[in-house]
């Protein structure tokens, strides 16, 4: 099991908010307001909203800073305070917090479900030797991608929270409702003092934050395919001209071809090349013309394809032939 230490090390907040029916607009531009003012602060990384979905039934808002003390800045600062006197309105009950200190990303893109316990001290070997079995029962079960048990934050939470991951909703169901998993509840009885959140966290990789680190709604489907499509003709063509002279088959060749460009596109393409080049299209600024934006990202991604055309054709004609 993975147990996450607190020191020098960046730190999560989810936040799980009910909120009244018929307010939800009010509430998102209100937690849109007060993630801007987040990004004001030092250390911020990125905070994204979750809405309901069908395995969580209240909004999740996560901050992400790049160590304790700036969450903890940013928690007990006068200007969320403020905020959060004036957002009372919109919600219809208190709210949850959980603060993960470690860990290299706020949340896996799974159904991840969060869990937090009060531990006596004189308690934590047994705990610590409970969350182990738990770990190895959820193990066996189909879709289950991990765990982590992180240790509670000095001045902020006194908790212990324990993050665990299944590749959907119908797996976690699996384990939620198996007789494993009551059998092991019961068996720790003495650690009951707890509360359970799970997050559907589907947000993609490859268009992420915008500039203030918010969660910002994804760029059309249209503009998606585009900006995929000029990302994918040059590593495709890279991928194909590095593997020719092996002289692999055309069912080996693909194979192999096609895990090197989704990794290539994952990790170089999509954020080194394609986001930065073409972020005013993907995510214009509310401010700026939505015609003119379009024309200009499409004169972009135009006249870049045609730029990797001429190369290529250059390469594989005038200077080289492929075998």
């Amino acid at each position: 099991m993975d147990i996450r230490k607190t020191a020098g090390t960046a730190a999560t907040v989810i936040i799980g908010q009910p909120v009244r029916p018929g307010c939800e607009q009010a509430f998102e531009a209100w937690q849109n307001d007060m993630n801007a003012r987040a990004a004001t602060y030092p250390g911020f990384i990125g905070a994204q909203i979750n809405p309901p979905t069908a395995v969580q039934s209240d909004w999740v808002v996560v901050y992400r800073f790049d160590s304790v003390a700036h969450v903890q800045a940013w928690i007990n600062s006068a200007t969320r305070q403020e905020r959060l006197a004036e957002g009372q309105q919109y919600l219809a009950g208190p709210g949850t917090q959980q603060v993960i200190a470690g860990g290299d990303r706020p949340v896996d893109p799974l159904v991840t479900v969060v869990v937090t316990h009060r531990v006596r001290p004189e308690l934590v070997p047994d705990f610590l030797a409970w969350q182990e079995r738990l770990r190895l029962a959820e193990s066996e079960f189909d879709g289950f991608r991990g765990t982590e048990l992180f240790r509670p934050v000095e001045g902020i939470q006194d908790e212990w929270t324990a993050l665990y991951r299944f590749e959907n909703a119908e797996d976690l169901d699996r384990w939620l409702v198996s007789g494993e998993r009551r059998e092991l509840l019961a068996e720790g009885e003495k650690f009951a003092d707890f509360h359970s959140r799970t997050i559907d966290n589907s947000f993609g990789s490859w268009f992420a934050f915008d500039d203030n680190g918010q969660e910002a709604p994804p760029p059309s489907d249209t503009k998606t395919s585009l900006a995929v499509w000029m990302g994918l003709y040059p590593t495709v063509v890279f991928l194909t001209l590095a593997l020719s002279p092996l002289h692999l088959p055309l069912w080996l060749g693909m194979l192999v071809g096609n895990l090197l460009s989704s990794f290539a596109m994952s990790f170089v393409a999509m954020p080194y090349y394609v986001n930065p080049v073409l972020k005013r299209w993907l995510r214009p600024p509310r401010e700026v013309s939505k015609t003119r934006n379009n024309l200009q990202g499409l004169a972009i991604l135009l006249a870049l394809n045609a730029f990797w055309v001429v190369v290529f054709y250059l390469v594989t004609t005038q200077f080289w032939n492929l075998p």
